[in-house]
Order: C-alpha cells, then sequence, then structure tokens
C-alpha cells in the first residue's frame, strides 16, 4: 500500500518563463521566411489547446506574500477609483490583513459599472472573471481590450479642439527647431572650415582639393559663414602662396615627359591658381554689396600688402585704388594704408606697383574733376625718392668697361688664330649666360639700378602732373566763381579738398622738381595767395575761393620752395610778404588754422635771413594791432614773434619809445611809400 501510494503522489507543474508582453517580441525576417516556406512543419501549434494549459499552470498555490500584494495593489485601485460609477465585490475567500491597529483588511474587487450602456453580458462576465483568478494570457487579452478602447475615445474628440490646444505649442516648438537647427549648421560649417583649412596648412600639396570645399561653403546664404568663409580662405592662401609668380606650362611644355613630382608641383600650381582667381572674382562682386564691402575690402588690401609678387596683383591694386576715396571711413583707411605700404616697401614688389599705382591715382583725379577725399592724395607723402641712386653703378659699370676693353683687345689678336669650333662654343656659351640672366630677371622682382631709375622717374612725373592738375584746377574753379558771383554749394569733400594735400607735396619733393618748372609753379602760388574769399563787387561770400588758411599755405610753400632751390633761384617774394600782412586781420580762430599761421610768421619772418628794417617794422606794428584784437594763444604767439624781430633789429626798437606823435619809424629808419601804405 505503501508503494501504491507514492506512485499516486501528484507532480507539480513545470515553471513558466518569465512573463513577456507580446509587443516586445521581435521576430527576425529569417524566422518568418523558413516559417512561410514550411507550413507543414508548424501545423501542430494551432493545434495546441491553450486553454488546458492555463488552467493547469493557474492550479499553482499562492503564498501568503503574493496574497498580500494582490490586497495592497487592489485597495490603491480602490482608493483611486472612488467617485466613478464603481461596484465593490464581496470579499473573496482568502484570509485578512490585520494592520498595527488591529483592524482586519479583507480582499475586494472594484468593478466600473457598465448598466448605463445596457451590456449585462458584459457585467456576467466581468463578475465571473473577478470571482475566479485571472491567468496570465487573460490578462493580456484585457489589457489589449483596454488599449484599444482608450483609442477610441481618443479619436472621439473634435479635431478642432485638438488643433486650438496645439497650434501654439506647435508654433514654439517649429521657432525653436528652426534656431536649434540654424545654430547647429552654422557650428557645423564653421567646424568644417576648421577642418579643411588645418588640412590645408598641414600639408598643402595633398589637399589642394579641399580650397574648392572652403569657396563652395563660402557661398551660403547666411552672410555670417559667407565672411567667415571669406576670412578662413584668406588665412589660408596668406600662408600656403609661394614666394615666386606661378607660369602655367605651355601646350608644348605639357606634351613633353616629366617625372611624378613635375606633374605633381604643376597640378598644385594650377588648381593654387585657380582656387585665387576665383576666390578674388568673389571679392570683387562681394565688395559692390554692402553687407559684404568692408570684410571684401579688408580681404583685398591684406592680399595686396601680403603677397604683391604674386599673380594677379594688377587687378587688386586697380580695387583697391577704386576705393581710396570712398564714403566709409572704415574702407578708405584699410585702402589708404595699404597704398602707403606698398610706397614704403617697395622691396616685396621691385616699385613697380609704386608706378602703377601712382598712375591710378592719377587718373581718378582727373576723372573725378578733383574732387576726391583728401586721403586719397596724402598717400604721396609715403613715396621715396633716392636721389644717388645709379650713381655707384655707373662707376662699377665703367671699370667693368674699361677691363673689358683691355681684354677685347688682346682677344682681338688671338681672334685670327683660334679655329671655327671654338668661336661656335663661345658663342653658344654666351646665349646660354643672356638666357639664364633673362630668367632670373623674370623671377626675381628686383629691378637693376638704371631701371629703378627709370621708374622713379616715372613716378615723380605722374605725381607732379596730379599736382599740378589740382592748381589749375583751383585757378579755374576761383576764376569761374569771380566771373559768375554767386554763391555755390561745395561739394561732398568741400570746395577744393585736394588744395592742402597737394602743396603739402609740393613742399616735400620741390628739391627733385626740375627748374625750369619751378617758375610757373611761383607764378601758380602767386595768384592763389591774392584771392581773396570775399568777392569784389558784392561783398558776399563765396565758397569756391579759397580761405585764409589755404592762403597763407600758399605763402609758406613759395618760401619752402626758395629755401630748397636758394642757390639757383633769384626770386622776389615781396608779393608773399604783403599777402602775409594782409592776412593778419582777416584771421579767425575758430574758422581757421592757428598752426599754418604759426608756422607761416616762423618761416617768413623769423627765419628771414635777409632782413628789412622797414619791413621788419611793418610787421612789429600789425602783429602788436593782431595782438590786441584774438585770444590768449594768438596773442602770446604773436607777442613772441614781435620779441624775437626786435631781438634780430636792433634798430627797430624806436617803435617802442613813447614820441610826442606817438611813437614814429622815423629816425635811423627809413620810410619807404610801399610800406607806408601797409603800416
Amino acid at each position: 500500500m505503501g508503494k501504491s501510494r507514492r506512485k499516486q503522489k501528484t507532480i507539480p507543474p513545470p515553471q513558466l518563463p518569465p512573463d513577456v508582453p507580446e509587443e516586445d517580441i521581435e521576430f527576425s525576417d529569417e524566422d518568418l521566411k523558413f516559417v512561410e516556406e514550411n507550413t507543414d512543419y508548424a501545423r501542430f501549434v494551432t493545434r495546441i489547446d491553450t486553454g488546458a494549459i492555463n488552467r493547469q499552470c493557474s492550479l499553482k498555490p499562492k503564498t501568503v506574500e503574493d496574497k498580500y500584494q494582490e490586497e495592497r495593489s487592489k485597495k490603491k485601485a480602490q482608493q483611486e477609483g472612488k467617485g466613478n460609477n464603481e461596484i465593490q465585490v464581496d470579499p473573496v475567500d482568502v484570509l485578512p490583513v490585520k494592520t498595527l491597529d488591529g483592524k482586519l483588511h479583507y480582499r475586494t474587487v472594484l468593478k466600473t459599472s457598465k448598466l448605463a450602456d445596457g451590456d449585462t453580458e458584459e457585467l456576467e462576465k466581468d463578475a465571473f472573471e473577478d470571482e475566479n483568478t485571472l491567468n496570465k494570457s487573460q490578462r493580456r487579452a484585457k489589457a489589449k481590450k483596454s488599449k484599444k478602447e482608450a483609442k477610441k475615445q481618443e479619436k472621439e474628440f473634435p479635431e478642432e479642439i485638438v488643433q486650438e490646444e496645439e497650434t501654439p505649442q506647435a508654433a514654439v516648438l517649429a521657432e525653436v527647431k528652426e534656431e536649434l537647427s540654424a545654430e547647429e549648421t552654422f557650428e557645423n560649417k564653421k567646424n568644417k572650415l576648421a577642418e579643411l583649412g588645418m588640412q590645408l596648412l598641414s600639408d598643402p600639396e595633398a589637399n589642394i582639393k579641399s580650397l574648392k570645399e572652403m569657396l563652395e561653403i563660402s557661398k551660403d546664404e547666411n552672410t555670417k559663414i559667407v565672411k567667415l568663409g571669406l576670412l578662413s580662405v584668406l588665412a589660408v592662401f596668406k600662408d600656403i602662396i609661394p614666394g615666386y609668380r606661378i607660369r602655367l606650362p605651355t601646350e608644348k611644355e605639357l606634351e613633353m615627359k616629366v617625372s611624378k613630382e613635375v606633374k605633381k608641383t604643376r597640378f598644385y600650381e594650377s588648381t593654387l591658381l585657380k582656387a585665387y582667381k576665383a576666390y578674388l572674382q568673389k571679392l570683387v562682386v562681394l565688395e559692390k554689396q554692402s553687407v559684404y564691402n568692408q570684410v571684401a575690402t579688408r580681404c583685398l588690401c591684406t592680399l595686396l600688402d601680403a603677397v604683391p609678387h604674386f599673380n594677379y596683383r594688377d587687378n587688386l591694386l586697380i580695387s583697391v585704388v577704386r576705393n581710396i576715396s570712398s564714403p566709409d571711413e572704415v574702407v578708405r583707411r584699410l585702402c589708404c594704408s595699404t597704398i602707403r605700404s606698398l610706397f614704403s616697401n617697395e622691396g616685396k614688389h621691385g616699385g613697380e606697383l609704386t608706378v602703377q599705382a601712382v598712375r591710378l591715382i592719377a587718373d581718378q583725379v582727373k576723372s573725378q574733376n578733383c574732387q576726391l577725399h583728401p586721403n586719397s592724395i596724402e598717400v604721396f607723402m609715403s613715396i621715396r625718392f633716392d636721389e644717388d641712386i645709379g650713381k655707384r653703378d655707373r662707376e662699377d659699370e665703367n671699370k667693368k668697361y674699361r677691363k673689358n676693353n683691355k681684354r677685347n683687345k688682346q682677344e682681338e689678336q688671338n681672334q685670327v688664330q683660334e679655329n671655327e669650333r671654338k668661336k661656335s662654343k663661345r658663342e653658344m656659351m654666351s646665349k646660354i649666360r643672356d638666357e639664364v640672366a633673362a630668367d632670373y630677371k623674370g623671377v626675381t622682382y628686383e629691378p637693376d639700378a638704371m631701371e629703378r631709375r627709370k621708374m622713379q622717374i616715372e613716378t615723380l612725373s605722374a605725381v607732379f602732373e596730379t599736382y599740378f592738375r589740382i592748381l589749375r584746377n583751383t585757378m579755374y574753379s576761383i576764376g569761374e566763381s569771380t566771373e559768375a558771383d554767386t554763391a555755390t554749394n561745395p561739394g561732398a569733400f568741400g570746395s577744393h579738398p585736394l588744395l592742402a594735400p597737394c602743396l603739402d607735396g609740393l613742399a616735400k619733393f620741390t628739391q627733385q622738381l626740375d627748374l625750369d618748372y619751378i617758375g610757373d609753379l611761383m607764378n601758380y602760388l602767386k595768384k592763389l595767395a591774392s584771392s581773396s574769399s570775399v568777392s569784389n563787387n558784392s561783398k558776399q561770400k563765396n565758397s569756391k575761393l579759397l580761405t585764409v588758411s589755404e592762403r597763407l599755405r600758399c605763402c609758406l610753400v613759395a618760401f619752402k620752395v626758395m629755401r630748397s632751390n636758394l642757390n639757383a633761384l633769384n626770386v622776389d617774394l615781396q608779393d608773399f610778404f604783403v599777402q602775409l600782412y594782409n592776412l593778419l586781420l582777416e584771421y579767425r580762430p575758430g574758422r581757421d588754422s592757428g598752426e599754418v599761421l604759426a608756422e607761416s610768421l616762423k618761416i617768413m619772418l623769423c627765419d628771414d635771413r635777409h632782413q628789412d628794417m622797414q619791413k621788419t617794422a611793418a610787421f612789429v606794428k600789425r602783429l602788436a594791432t593782431f595782438a590786441l584784437c584774438f585770444g590768449c594763444a594768438e596773442s602770446m604767439s604773436a607777442l613772441v614773434t614781435v620779441k624775437n624781430l626786435l631781438q634780430r633789429n636792433v634798430k627797430c626798437r624806436n617803435l617802442l619809445e613813447n614820441d610826442a606823435g606817438g611813437g614814429s619809424v622815423s629816425g635811423s629808419i627809413a620810410v619807404s611809400d610801399k610800406y607806408l601804405l601797409m603800416i
């Protein structure tokens, strides 16, 4: 009996695998394909009795802990379901839970009421499910059903209400997404430019194709990206451009067989030159747009200053000179500083760009009828002329010529004995030397002394041509204004914007001026100094007539010209003294320049070697009158000038004596009718 009882002992069912929701189960494409191809092997799956398996598995005994957890979850669901249409089922036949307070809590089942819908069958079914314990398959089916009902309820809401609630939020989200996407694209392109630039700087020959990508990025619609791209390409070109001018190979040279290194070098140089040309064309186009004007001009000026020996430098120079009188102050300063750098650093280009720049500026002054900004002519002050250039080279050439003459005489004596083979060999060697010298000149941009002197002569002639054109234009405008006798509006830069820098340049470069032209220059200055800022007939101020400062500057330049060419000229400067004497009382502190007046008094009166007592006495009285009419600064400068005149001319101290006539220049000082009119 004992053995039979042991044999009839029930065996518990095996443990089920962990519960995994059907949504998380994924089937591979290979499994699906295998099942579709072998449907005969999968028929047994349809014959499995799932109900029996569920019933068998549901008989698993529950522990006290499981029942306690179920009761706590049901209690929580009951508290959340208060206030809804719910029905409380009788306590389940399980042990109650006793709390610390001593109260007993029974397990209850909450179920939503469906009487309003009139579905009695579902109520009975739910009650049956609550009475019995639900298995896993039933729980899954119930969860799917609840999800489907929730989706149906969401679809039943009106679409208009949903749109009204989502429209403002969607607009804000769209704006935020656009901003974030724009920032991300900007950062990505910025990083891309940095990577390409670093690759080019590390190995230009291997990564020369990256220049095209950088130029493509600079064609973006965003202005920030375009500016950043232009500046990045500029930094790359400044670093990788070679120190020589690239010459592309001819058709014959391309047909010749060369090594791999030569091919690589040719490809690198041709690609670099094409990219550089495309970059310059893009800068010229963007220069005309107000948004990119300053950036494009900065790039052009930087390239011209950094690599003036490289290809397409003439195009760069034309673009920079065109903006030398721009109304934009930033652009004008950039262009002027670049031109000054070219004039002062001629070693970079051998002086060729100096000649071209001066000619371009002269043509621009002529085309604009002298109505340019003064800075466009002030750049001429940075030009340097070497007076002793070519002298030492001429001496060396003379010595070589003498030695060569001696050698030539000896060679002529021995020339009869030489055979034809030596003659042909010597001729061939001379030709090779000439070709090498020509190639060396073409590669190096340092001209000979004679060529440099020719370039300086051309530069000087263009500068003085510009200066004389400005003087003639000023005289012509003054003549028109006196005849018309009407007030006219000055130009954008004033009535005579180029006259002041023109006079300063004449005062500096008069030593290089030919003596034949100095007489004409003095006549021009005399006529300009004698012109009045008030018309003689109507006593109305005319804007085209010269101011007191400009007339004083004319007198000052005349004295500087005479001082620099004192030994070669003999010109009477009496008219300029008369103009200075008359301009002293026309001077106004707030309107005219006090520096020009002080310099004129110093050079014309204090530094004058030939002193005339009568002239000195006249200026002493005029300066004393000037000191009584103006403020402290002008009065002090006038009195200091009077002091210097009296110290240098002792006889003029009689003017300080208080005679019965109130002081005079009688006595030892002879009085002239001309200076009596001045006094």
